[in-house]
């Protein structure tokens, strides 16, 4: 399935990419259930507090972008590309995201190039 641009992407998923670009740390833990997970650069980040405590990190380090461009769904996880750019090495680059929802809410994310 081809998306074309702008993406239309579920509630969860676009309150992350909206908490990402504006929101910061407290906004992107927000947009994950009590118990989420995040795998990012090898790291399993489990809970709130954790996603709050790697999105901080990650902010520190670096000033980017993320734009989604693409969606897909299958086996139970919703795939985004992500064109990224910023100060970071290797920028800009095409990042995948797999999101897994409840409700609302993201239970899991891995973020893999």
């Amino acid at each position: 399935m081809t998306i074309t641009l702008p993406l239309t992407l579920p509630k969860g998923i676009q309150a992350y990419f909206d908490a990402d670009r504006n929101g910061g740390p407290d906004a992107v833990a927000a947009a994950f259930t009590e118990n989420g997970i995040v795998k990012d650069k090898g790291k399993t980040h489990m809970g709130r507090e954790a996603i709050r405590k790697w999105m901080a990190e990650a902010t520190q380090q670096y000033s980017y972008t993320v734009e989604p461009i693409f969606i897909a769904t299958e086996n139970g996880k919703t795939q985004v590309t992500g064109h990224a750019v910023g100060d970071f090495p290797g920028s800009p680059v095409e990042l995948r995201f797999f999101f897994v929802l409840a409700d609302y809410k993201i239970a899991e994310l891995e973020i893999t190039i």
